[in-house]
């Protein structure tokens, strides 16, 4: 005789209050975007009040443009977190078949290790890092932003959890067929992960794009300034705070990840969860 699972499920009155803390919680988070639209395409005296028949301009997004080398920052942005993603989905990848497919001394000990950086903040390494890559005369480049992140802890668990899905019997009949080390890695791992791959290429871009102490801190210059860094000629309070202005440019520096994601949202939710660890 078979026991039968009740799986709970809210009716009535606890349902709608779920429903209304939801949309609750979900009209809190959009606010400050809102906010953001319409202040970026109205004029200042706008910016604070809310008239519906206020003229939309496009004169914020020029202004903003113009006050700052934002072409330059973008260009750096995008050489940054590009160069950090493809060092990164090597080394990991690398590090997590190791892991995930072979016996050695001490393996338990590192992989102890990779795991206890996921507890160490990067901000905690600020001062090292700093010294490093000073040491190495590579200050104020787009190298030295981009250097301390491309070994990920994160990157090499995930995919270690991933590969060990991967049924053993089709590594034996790579093996079998002549494959190499690698070429079993690059043919019968990579495929089979590519979930994973889109889900950590995701987190990793959307991360660098966004970062702004450690690139704040290590450069110098315009041209190796990513645009975090170049918002912040906009924070200068000689001259007043415009908030059209501000507004325009967080939303010319957000702008890329949000469009990708509204095009992608189906794409990104579906490599999260069968990226999901098992």
């Amino acid at each position: 005789m078979g026991v039968t699972a009740h799986v709970y499920e809210p009716r009535g009155a606890g349902r709608a209050l779920e429903t209304l803390a939801a949309w609750t919680l979900g009209i809190l988070w959009l606010l400050p975007l809102v906010y953001a639209v319409w202040t970026a395409f109205h004029p200042a005296e706008f910016s604070t009040r809310f008239v519906p028949s206020a003229p939309l301009t496009l004169a914020n997004f020029a202004k903003a443009w113009n006050a700052a080398p934002f072409a330059r920052y973008f260009v750096n942005t995008v050489a940054l977190v590009t160069m950090v993603l493809a060092a990164q989905l090597v080394l990991v990848t690398l590090a997590a078949y190791a892991f995930a497919r072979y016996r050695f001394p001490g393996e338990n000990v590192l992989f102890a290790l990779v795991l206890v950086q996921l507890m160490i903040m990067p901000d905690v390494l600020i001062v090292e890092n700093y010294r490093t890559m000073s040491a190495l005369g590579i200050k104020d480049t787009i190298l030295s932003i981009g250097l301390p992140y491309m070994a990920s802890a994160f990157g090499i668990f995930l995919l270690r959890q991933t590969f060990k899905q991967v049924p053993k019997e089709l590594d034996e009949a790579a093996r079998v067929e002549g494959c190499s080390a690698l070429q079993t890695l690059w043919k019968v791992y990579v495929p089979l992960a590519r979930p994973t791959y889109l889900a950590y290429a995701l987190v990793s871009v959307s991360y660098h794009w966004n970062n702004f102490l450690w690139p704040l801190i290590i450069t110098e210059s315009v041209e190796s300034r990513p645009v975090t860094v170049g918002l912040q000629v906009f924070a200068s309070t000689d001259q007043g705070i415009d908030w059209s202005i501000i507004t325009a440019a967080t939303l010319l520096t957000s702008g890329p990840l949000l469009v990708a994601f509204l095009l992608f949202q189906r794409q990104f939710v579906q490599s999260f969860m069968r990226a999901g660890i098992k």
